[in-house]
């Protein structure tokens, strides 16, 4: 079974396009790794639709917050395609239906793994202005790397763990088989 996990980096912030429409951001970068090919690949926006392409032949596209943001920056690419008809785990959106609340990934990152993510979306806008592509692509592996590692944690455990916004280290159920 092809596991494909997913993230992908954006052009624009979301005070730049007036909302909270992510159809608006436009693709920077985006990072699979295949658990079959045991390999990361990089698109960049001339590249999205081999990048849906490659979403759509996965067994599972398995990211965070793909269902409500990565889908949707990519659907101006390929507007005919249905993003709902992709098999997916959304990490975020599981753990929200159990919890009530919105959990950010560095949060499972040091509570499950000990590490932390090494940048955020608007460094890597940032990055995109100034040119240094290799930074984006870096820093989306690293965000790739860590939703791949938190979801074998998860798989291989039966429980992830978090941390609170007190600092509490918690553990919640998940059944990620």
């Amino acid at each position: 079974m092809n596991l494909l996990f997913f993230d992908l980096e954006t052009q624009k912030l979301f005070q730049e396009v007036g909302g909270r429409d992510a159809s608006k951001l436009r693709l920077a970068c985006g990072v699979t790794y295949s658990s079959d090919k045991k390999e990361f690949m990089v698109y960049w926006e001339r590249d999205a639709q081999a990048l849906v392409d490659e979403l759509k032949g996965a067994d599972k596209v398995i990211g965070f917050n793909i269902r409500g943001f990565d889908y949707e920056v990519l659907r101006p690419y390929s507007p005919a395609f249905n993003f709902a008809s992709l098999r997916t785990l959304d990490l975020l959106l599981d753990l929200s239906r159990i919890l009530n609340f919105r959990l950010p990934l560095d949060a499972l990152a040091k509570a499950c793994l000990g590490t932390e993510k090494t940048a955020d979306g608007i460094q890597s806008v940032e990055w995109f202005r100034s040119g240094e592509l290799d930074k984006i692509a870096e820093y989306c592996k690293a965000d790739v790397d860590i939703t791949r590692r938190v979801y074998e944690f998860g798989r291989d455990n039966g429980f992830v763990y978090y941390y609170s916004k007190l600092g509490s280290k918690l553990k919640v159920n998940v059944n990620w088989k």
